[in-house]
């Protein structure tokens, strides 16, 4: 559990800094709103890609190969923005984090699979997930400092060395249940008799992939992803922005509000999974546990359309704040779908699907962006087109939920007959 959250720590760290770095770069190089949004989108499309590949790779090669794999590349792709000083060249470096970042999800769902029975996989998922928050909080304390004392470019050469520390630790202790010499067999016994197919060993049986898109189940991933992944991609990438252009705030010095509201996710990522757990343990199915959680923090989701009223910044913390943490809370259960509705031979294939799903939702959402913020700045009225977007953020918890619920009335998990083993 303190690897996968160290990873998604490093994950989030990596890719928030060019977020963190936007109104010193896009004043060094003259970028536009639209500039930005292009060099966000290079991500997005790596990311997509990235994550249908990791996914279907690390059902072949395993947890441990698998993530060593990824989490080396984005390393390596995170250090060489500081090599960039073009919107082309931004791009490139964006492209190699993204396919390698993409890993990091489908890596860390098939080990939650593979070492947490399933009433407490939604917790295991929150804890690890915290790390979105824990990253974006630690890249807001460090890049100003590494900015201030060293430069732009030492940030990226700096952090993007975090992942091979993280690296060495991996490989000396991971392993899979079966395998871990570190296991007792009363600790093996714990984490067996609460999977389904334990009497099966990790790695031995095949999934037909493309026999996964047939699935309902399959799509009321990809719906959830597809639609809020790009939400959470907007408030990674462009808050700063936001209360840099609208309240004034100085991001080359750490920003307090900023803090609060990335470290609130923390708090809705490992609730989120807590109280579907928490319902589950006290007799609730499954999947209606997961589907009850969304329906209430989708419900009060809706509050950060308010946050066209905020006059201070202070209660544009406030809302943001909330709507992150609703989010993470959602997010968290989604994420623990795939393992509740598949059998963990076919996890990382699904995360993988779903993420794709995600990262596409990602690009059609920053080319609006830049779009409508563009627009709205050559108006007069940034603020505008700020109060549009966190709309139609407020209003598509409600929506996905509809569909996802339309899609899984057949509760219980799918077989591997099922799947075309």
């Amino acid at each position: 559990m303190a690897l996968l959250l160290a990873a998604t720590t490093i994950n989030y760290l990596d890719r928030q800094i060019i977020g963190l770095l936007k109104p010193l770069l896009e004043k060094q190089f003259h970028w536009s709103e639209t500039n930005f949004s292009h060099i966000v989108m290079a991500f997005t499309a790596a990311y997509a890609v990235g994550l249908i590949s990791f996914g279907w790779v690390i059902d072949k090669v395993g947890t441990k190969i698998g993530y060593a794999m990824s989490i080396s590349f984005w390393g390596l792709m995170g250090m060489l923005h500081a090599l960039a000083r073009s919107v082309l060249g931004f791009s490139l470096a964006r492209v190699g984090l993204g396919l390698g970042e993409a890993g990091n999800y489908p890596a860390a769902m098939k080990a939650v699979a593979e070492w947490f029975p399933k009433k407490e996989r939604a917790l295991a998922t929150g804890i690890f997930n915290a790390g979105t928050s824990f990253g974006v909080v630690l890249a807001l304390l460090i890049a100003p400092w590494i900015l201030t004392h060293y430069g732009w470019q030492q940030v990226f050469w700096i952090t993007g060395s975090f992942g091979f520390v993280w690296l060495i630790f991996w490989l000396i202790f991971y392993d899979i249940p079966s395998k871990q010499k570190r296991l007792t067999a009363q600790e093996y016994e714990l984490i067996a008799g609460g999977q389904e197919d334990a009497n099966k060993l990790e790695g031995d049986v095949s999934v037909k992939w493309l026999k996964l898109f047939k699935l309902p189940q399959t799509w009321a991933y990809v719906v959830g992803k597809g639609l809020l992944d790009p939400i959470y991609w907007f408030y990674l990438f462009w808050l700063p922005s936001y209360f840099s252009a609208i309240f004034n705030i100085d991001l080359k010095r750490p920003s307090l509000g900023l803090m609060i509201i990335y470290a609130a996710t923390t708090v809705g990522s490992v609730g989120g999974g807590y109280i579907s757990s928490l319902l589950i343990k006290r007799g609730w199915p499954t999947i209606k546990a997961r589907k009850a959680a969304l329906l209430v923090f989708a419900v009060v989701e809706l509050s950060v359309i308010t946050l066209q009223f905020a006059t201070a910044a202070w209660v544009a913390v406030g809302l943001l704040s909330l709507a992150v943490a609703l989010h993470q809370a959602c997010a968290t259960n989604i994420f623990t779908l795939s393992s509740d509705m598949f059998p963990k031979q076919a996890v990382s294939s699904v995360v993988g699907i779903g993420g794709m799903a995600g990262a596409v939702g990602g690009i059609l959402f920053q080319q609006l962006t830049g779009w409508l913020l563009d627009t709205y700045k050559a108006a007069g009225n940034l603020a505008g087109g700020y109060n549009i977007l966190f709309t139609i953020c407020g209003c598509t918890y409600l929506f996905a939920l509809t569909i996802i619920h339309l899609l899984t009335r057949k509760p219980g998990q799918l077989t591997l007959k099922e799947l075309g083993h």
